[in-house]
């Protein structure tokens, strides 16, 4: 895995000196601490023998102030150094994961669960960030402590040195790799119950309001009670498996007190000048255990980073093969044209699109209707130049869309079923079309679409915050605002996704009403599930099956087509 790891190790490399200086930096806080129970341990010792000139313990008083001191000194800047070495990683990391997911929009859900998704986005960057916080350092801390102890003692009686080092290996090695063998198949399991949980909430949310209406509220809260228990329950055994290692840990380090205890009773007796660092040698351990400890919580989640890791160097976008790049001033676009498409997802899925063929001129307006899953959301991706047909093209003024991936935003704008609104205000939400435009654009967008009078009404008017998704306003308003973010973007090519899905009858007629009158002058592509404002477009199409099942002007249709006049019948309720 290491070997082929390109999100962990290029960013040690990178930042390198930053971590040696971070690693350099808890050596020295935690070499301040021993010190400074040392210094302390000897002037008590020392005190304690009435010595007969206060200058021969002021030089230690001073270095327990100095040593008090620099440990929470120390300390400061390297947790400073640490965080800033480790949210300088994070921010390239989340960078990267973003452009990996962009690059890979099209297909992304196609390949990953909602469940696995959020587990990605939410937890494995997160879990890298704790792989320095919480392992690397520690350990690398821990183990720099335990060489600098063993030498040190080394240097007085070797025999005593390796009886610590033992006990200082079982701290740092063994009861850590002991705690990740025992832990690693629990944290895997509570890791798989919570993509689980993140799947359900999602089902669960999204279609609250088909549970409430089916009256099944309370299995709406048993889906997710149950694994909540299941994973509460995990929980509960790790924190009691943490308990009983951590106490253990403490035996351990006990045993090297009394070791000291021992060492500093044969060695520094022999004399009342030796006596006095008696003390001083047992206190100065009393901070190992600080940097010690914690080795075994990084070492137990390991299994974690490691499969965070895992997952995100197998996470590689699809490779997209872009012909040359061509330009396209929108102000010139003139005719869309769907030459012979054919599309499937892979070789193992049957063709979702096939023979598709149609020309649009600007400012002519199309509308695709069919059952679900005949293709017509994969067939605006295919006009944006987002998937790659295996047969034919799309072209705007002849040129293949494919060419003109680097001009999608100014050609294209996209409305779909329910548009995205962030947690800020409308004028920053709509201002999103395009950033460079003055409040007064914004005010104009908003107006065209309706929304003047409702928002001026409101106590804080156009800086209203919207709230998170949207929801301080109702589904048809929520359209509305994305609407006027496309008048701002001001692309002559308009993709509809239905729109209008969960709409009342009346506030669907309403909104259709405004958004074929705002964008009179775009071109229109619009996928709907039934014929409600089939009149505001020049021509509509019934797909089944990937094919043209039926197609023409709408009024024509309706004239002398009698399976297009029943299914219009059918869809106004006549």
């Amino acid at each position: 895995m290491w070997k082929k790891d390109t999100w962990v190790k290029p960013y040690l490399k990178q930042y390198k000196f930053l971590l040696v200086t971070v690693l350099f930096l808890g050596v020295c806080t935690i070499f301040c601490g021993a010190a400074l129970m040392f210094t302390s341990g000897y002037t008590i010792d020392k005190s304690a023998t009435h010595p007969f000139n206060i200058l021969l313990i002021y030089p230690a008083i001073l270095l327990t102030r100095a040593f008090g001191i620099g440990r929470p000194v120390f300390k400061y800047v390297e947790r400073l150094r640490s965080h800033n070495w480790v949210l300088k990683v994070t921010s390239k990391l989340q960078t990267r994961l973003y452009k990996t997911v962009e690059t890979d929009a099209a297909f992304f859900t196609e390949k990953y669960r909602t469940g696995n998704l959020l587990g990605l986005l939410a937890e494995d960057i997160n879990h890298l960030q704790n792989l320095y916080l919480r392992t690397v350092f520690p350990t690398v801390v821990g183990v720099l402590l335990a060489i600098v102890v063993t030498l040190g003692l080394g240097y007085f009686d070797w025999w005593f040195a390796f009886i610590t080092a033992m006990l200082l290996l079982i701290e740092i090695l063994v009861v850590p790799l002991l705690s990740t063998a025992i832990e690693a198949g629990r944290r895997q399991k509570q890791k798989t119950y919570k993509d689980q949980l993140y799947t359900q909430l999602t089902d669960n949310i999204l279609g609250v309001n088909d549970w409430i209406l089916a009256g099944n509220q309370q299995q709406f809260q048993d889906n997710v009670q149950q694994k909540v228990q299941l994973l509460n329950q995990s929980k509960l055994h790790s924190n009691h498996f943490r308990w009983c290692r951590d106490f253990l840990l403490q035996v351990v380090l006990a045993g090297i007190f009394i070791t000291l205890m021992f060492f500093a009773s044969y060695r520094l007796t022999g004399s009342v000048e030796q006596a006095n660092y008696t003390a001083a040698f047992v206190l100065a351990v009393s901070p190992v255990g600080e940097a010690i400890l914690p080795i075994s919580q990084g070492f137990e989640e390991y299994p974690l980073y490691k499969d965070s890791i895992q997952r995100l160097n197998d996470l590689q976008p699809t490779v997209q093969d872009l012909p040359k790049q061509a330009h396209l001033d929108p102000q010139q676009f003139q005719n869309l044209k769907i030459n012979n498409l054919q599309f499937e997802y892979d070789a193992d899925s049957p063709v979702l699109i096939k023979d598709f063929q149609q020309n649009l001129h600007r400012g002519q307006k199309l509308a695709l209707i069919g059952p679900s899953g005949t293709g017509k959301t994969t067939l605006l991706q295919l006009v944006n130049g987002d998937l790659q047909p295996q047969k034919g093209s799309v072209t705007l003024n002849d040129i293949n869309v494919r060419t003109l991936r680097d001009e999608q935003r100014n050609l294209f704008s996209f409305l779909n079923q329910q548009p995205f609104l962030f947690n800020t205000s409308i004028m920053n939400n709509v201002r999103l079309g395009n950033p460079h435009k003055s409040d007064e654009e914004v005010k104009q967008a908003l107006k065209a679409v309706h929304l003047q009078e409702l928002i001026e009404s409101l106590p804080d008017g156009y800086e209203t915050n919207v709230t998170e998704a949207g929801a301080r306003f109702s589904g048809g308003e929520q359209q509305r605002i994305a609407l006027a973010r496309i008048l701002l973007q001001d692309a002559p090519i308009v993709l509809l996704d239905e729109p209008t899905v969960g709409l009342d009858p009346i506030t669907e007629n309403e909104l259709l009403n405004t958004i074929f009158t705002v964008l009179k002058d775009k071109t229109i592509v619009w996928v709907t599930h039934h014929l409600q404002g089939i009149n505001h477009v020049d021509q509509v199409i019934f797909l089944n099956h990937g094919k043209i099942e039926m197609q023409g002007n709408p009024k024509q249709l309706y004239q002398d087509n009698q399976h297009f006049q029943e299914l219009y019948k059918m869809d106004q309720g006549l």
